[in-house]
């Protein structure tokens, strides 16, 4: 292998290193923007077109665009009561595929709830994440979220670690 190649080869290895910390990092942002109010910037992790469906508690699987209609989810009544009251939205390290401009995350979520002197999980879901290169750097182009109930839904969604192959978007 010649030099030009090992550097080639180094670049391509450092480029998949940085995209999948900025994955984490964006994916790690949730929880603390959710949990401190910041509603508007909490959204803007989805990139345009892009959208959230969750199950379990007040979703019912609807997909929910980025954008206004997310913001509203976050400034909701049940949603300030829970930040209110304390909570904290953790998005478990997921396995985490990149495919040149697009890449999926899979893993696990946790809202944790203050109830006095005591926290305790209010859910645990199983998560896809599909997300996009933009101008602005990696955002969400969709993530599903399915309670951990036994159902074969979040199976199923689990089970996507064994399938990560990111959809190529047009």
């Amino acid at each position: 292998m010649s030099l030009f190649e090992r550097l080639d080869a180094l670049e391509a290895r450092l480029r998949r290193a940085e995209d999948h910390l900025e994955i984490l990092n964006l994916l790690n942002a949730y929880g603390p923007l959710v949990d401190s109010g910041a509603s508007a910037a909490a959204a803007e992790l989805w990139a345009p077109g892009g959208g959230y469906a969750f199950s379990g508690g007040v979703g019912d699987g609807t997909r929910i665009p980025a954008g206004p209609a997310l913001v509203d989810v976050y400034e909701s009544a049940w949603h300030q009561e829970l930040i209110r009251t304390g909570s904290a939205h953790l998005t478990a390290t997921p396995v985490v595929t990149v495919a040149g401009d697009d890449a999926t995350a899979v893993g696990y979520s946790f809202v944790i709830r203050r109830e006095e002197d005591r926290w305790f999980v209010l859910r645990a879901a199983a998560n896809r994440w599909t997300l996009r290169r933009t101008e602005d750097g990696w955002r969400v182009a969709e993530r599903t979220n399915s309670v951990l109930d036994g159902s074969t839904d979040s199976h199923d969604l689990l089970r996507r670690v064994l399938d990560p192959d990111p959809p190529a978007h047009g």
